[in-house]
């Protein structure tokens, strides 16, 4: 049974005078405890897709079913992660982990033990009294994740979550997620240009086309290298094979949406 299911959805997003064609006929499902990776170019509706299952946005057709519930406000089931960390400059590490629990009213001494508990495990053990501008950014960005799992979501939606980073900590990042993911089952779906990323943490990837927004081709990523760590993935064999892949059919999109 599929945790997410989203059928035929489209979204336009209106101006004053005219619309813009977002998103048209999106439709696939996510088991749980599956990775995927939605990959393409600028414009072609990625982060608009991650809105709507979070619930933060509408689609203008379709749906977007969770646990075969259809979900037509902000979904407490799913956890954001961005880019940029956003953790509040006036808060502590703790303050802003706890933010979640807080707003929804669970916050209290066993929750501080978990929000300690995994800034341990991320590798942040006696940061939880800091003010974020006293942490790196890698380190931040392990605090913001640290907030995402905090809330426990069934569904985590990263969004270009390193690409902000510098090279080498956003490897050793996205080996820190793949695992936590794998430690606590929890399903994703990331967005991200990086062909490389997208292969090295998912179980498959869906490659999309712009001017609407629509699936160009889903590859399923070899079972071999799975379960490895992303650092190691690319190094296998089978990553260059799948690369080679996925770039000749970005290639192709890009050569059909050009002007003639």
């Amino acid at each position: 049974m599929s945790l997410l299911t989203l059928s035929n959805i489209a979204h336009l997003y209106f101006s004053k005078n005219t619309y813009t064609k977002a998103l048209d006929q999106i439709s696939f499902q996510v088991k749980k405890g599956e990775f995927i990776s939605l990959l393409g170019p600028s414009g072609c509706g990625k982060s608009t897709i991650l809105s709507i299952i979070a619930g933060l946005i509408q689609p203008t057709s379709g749906e977007v079913l969770v646990n075969e519930a259809s979900t037509n406000t902000s979904n407490q089931l799913t956890g954001y992660m961005l880019q940029q960390d956003y953790l509040f400059p006036w808060k502590t590490v703790l303050d802003n982990i706890l933010l979640g629990p807080q707003i929804r009213k669970q916050q209290n001494a066993s929750m501080r033990e978990r929000a300690n508990q995994l800034l341990e495990e991320v590798g942040l053990p006696n940061v939880a009294d800091l003010y974020p501008h006293s942490l790196s950014g890698g380190m931040r960005q392990r605090a913001a994740l640290v907030r995402t799992l905090i809330t426990e979501p069934e569904i985590l939606l990263l969004d270009e979550p390193f690409s902000a980073l510098d090279y080498q900590t956003k490897l050793k990042l996205e080996d820190l997620v793949f695992k936590m993911l794998r430690t606590y089952h929890k399903t994703a779906i990331l967005v991200t240009h990086d062909i490389g990323e997208a292969i090295s943490m998912s179980d498959r990837i869906i490659v999309m086309r712009a001017n609407p927004g629509t699936i160009a081709k889903i590859f399923d990523v070899p079972i071999e290298i799975r379960n490895e760590i992303p650092f190691l993935v690319r190094r296998h064999q089978k990553y260059d094979l799948l690369f080679d892949k996925i770039w000749n059919e970005l290639n192709q999109q890009e050569a059909k949406s050009a002007p003639e």
